[in-house]
């Protein structure tokens, strides 16, 4: 089979020659398509769940929440194994599928049976699923520079206007927020005044509750004109709220304001980001979207920066403190260069052993050619262009060459002998 195959290749060169053609700009194609990386993901198959109860205890939230779940997960399809982790006030569950799962059809079964646990949890907790990124998912951390902006004021910033724009950009996941004072409403309550009126906190809280909220009406016409009625309760400041009446008593209103103190303020923190030891900032960080060309997206989200800027105040700007684009321009440009050198220190080398042009052309001429097509193979297994890739590519550019050399020096031999027994003939003539 071998044989026809070589007698073929030599009676049609011309179809050879095009056809290897072919597969060139059909890897050089494939080179420009091929997801850019500085490291290859090896992150786990997994998709995460995670259920927020603020307040409770690690033990608590391991036995209605985390055992719970982790029991009803174990028995989705196409999984390896379900972890469970429980801390203050929140739970994760990591749920392990196959490697060769769709991440994405993993994310479905997972909503699928959280759907029917969910009845079997505490009142009020919902799960909810992580974002669809990786490990290796976070490409850009950013902050604020602000000096003129308080961390409150920053924080809002970041929340309601950065980062509703930058999750729209093609390929990010998500955009995780840190650092400052997220702005809320506190009521702290006297309890020698909730004695003195005998009223309870869960009343206080029902109050404020049952009137942060919309009133609905209906449609009348009077005289050909419709007319809709409804009632708007969303409390809007801290007086507001202090003005709820908790309970009335002897026909006089008790107010919140008269047991409780209502202040605008930031929510309890865990920790601080300093950046350099020169103060506390604000910023996010973009989680990129599974499978995606972290290249491609941090480029795409830099320049939604750049038009998200042009909204901000006065004197706040961007300072990206992590971008991985930088490292992977450095890597890819490091294998490039050792590429090129390898290639040319092959044929030289080639030349030199073979010290015979054609023979030569014909073997320097596959090290383009393989590269190229070795990328078609890199897209169809979905492996990125990465340090650990191209490295080994690096690495094959020596075994290119040596069939090559064999084949062109086999011939070259066979050659050789039929000459010689053709002279001898000519001799014996």
């Amino acid at each position: 089979m071998v044989h026809r195959i070589i007698e073929w290749s030599l009676r049609n060169r011309f179809i050879v020659l095009v056809l290897a053609a072919a597969l060139f700009a059909w890897g050089i194609y494939a080179v420009k398509k091929n997801p850019i990386d500085a490291i290859p993901d090896l992150s786990e198959n997994q998709v995460i769940v995670f259920t927020e109860w603020m307040g409770r205890g690690p033990q608590l939230i391991e036995d209605q929440i985390t055992y719970p779940l982790v029991t009803n997960l174990q028995g989705l399809p196409k999984i390896k194994y379900v972890r469970g982790s429980s801390m203050f006030g929140m739970s994760f569950i990591y749920v392990i599928f196959n490697d060769d799962v769709d991440i994405y059809w993993a994310r479905e079964r997972v909503l699928e049976r959280l759907s029917t646990v969910s009845r079997s949890l505490p009142t009020g907790v919902s799960p909810q699923l992580g974002p669809d990124g990786t490990g290796v998912g976070h490409i850009l951390w950013y902050t604020l520079d602000a000096p003129q902006m308080d961390l409150g004021e920053q924080r809002a910033l970041q929340d309601w206007y950065i980062k509703f724009a930058l999750q729209n950009v093609e390929g990010v996941s998500e955009i995780a927020s840190f650092g400052g004072f997220q702005k809320q409403y506190q009521v702290t309550v006297d309890p020698n005044k909730l004695l003195y009126y005998r009223l309870s906190v869960p009343e206080v809280i029902n109050a404020i509750r049952t009137n942060n909220n919309e009133s609905g009406g209906r449609k009348f016409e009077i005289s050909d004109i419709g007319y809709i009625i409804k009632t708007s309760g969303y409390l809007k400041s801290a007086e507001e709220i202090g003005n709820i009446s908790v309970k009335t008593q002897n026909s006089i209103p008790i107010r919140v304001a008269d047991v409780a103190t209502v202040q605008m303020t930031g929510e309890t923190r865990l920790g601080i980001f300093d950046q350099d030891g020169q103060g506390e900032r604000v910023g996010g960080i973009v989680v990129m979207r599974y499978g995606e060309n972290a290249a491609e997206v941090i480029d795409r989200v830099k320049a939604k920066m750049q038009e998200v800027a042009k909204g901000f105040p006065e004197k706040v700007k961007f300072d990206i403190v992590y971008d991985r684009g930088e490292l992977i321009k450095e890597s890819v440009d490091s294998i490039r260069h050792t590429l090129i050198e390898e290639m040319i220190v092959v044929s030289v080398v080639v030349i030199i052993f073979l010290f015979h042009w054609r023979s030569a052309l014909s073997i320097i001429i596959q090290i383009p050619v393989t590269l190229a097509a070795s990328f078609l193979l890199l897209n169809a297994f979905g492996i990125s262009s990465n340090i650990m890739s191209l490295t080994g590519i690096a690495l094959a550019i020596g075994v290119i060459v040596d069939n090559g050399i064999i084949m062109s020096e086999n011939a070259y031999k066979h050659l050789a002998e039929k000459y010689a027994d053709w002279q001898e003939q000519q001799k014996k003539q």
